[in-house]
């Protein structure tokens, strides 16, 4: 996976941006509601970050996204749970109290724990991203 990668998906509903902006990083963007328009896509899209068989710390920007369906919660939580040794951390940066409920459930059902961290300051979020990139 190169470094500064990115995949792009636009839906009738929101839009998702997968971003590797270091080999072990990677930044998903979702805009709208995520009701599961983008399929399996975006998870094969990931599955390539993991091929270093480095930790892997994954950075999940949902500011923007109003809703996402109990069905994408299940995906990305039966996703996490298959990558669970891979993933050093999980972060989540809610801009709903629904998304924030929602990501609470995630953390719970996968058993993360303190790997998943949530987030619904957005500077905590970005001082959490800028640390990883060693910035």
């Amino acid at each position: 996976m190169n470094s500064g990668h990115c995949a792009s998906f636009t839906g009738l509903h929101g839009t998702m941006d997968i971003l590797h902006p270091h080999p072990e990083i990677a930044l998903v963007r979702i805009t709208g509601h995520d009701i599961g328009e983008f399929g399996e896509r975006p998870f094969r899209e990931l599955d390539p970050i993991f091929d270093s068989q480095a930790p892997v710390e994954i950075f999940l920007d949902a500011r923007e996204v109003n809703s996402a369906s109990i069905e994408v919660s299940g995906q990305w939580a039966r996703w996490m749970m298959s990558r669970r040794s891979q993933i050093y951390r999980f972060n989540i940066l809610c801009g709903s109290n629904f998304v924030e409920l929602t990501a609470g459930f995630v953390q719970r059902f996968t058993e993360f724990g303190r790997q998943m961290r949530i987030y619904t300051d957005a500077s905590a979020f970005e001082s959490a991203l800028a640390v990883a990139l060693g910035k």
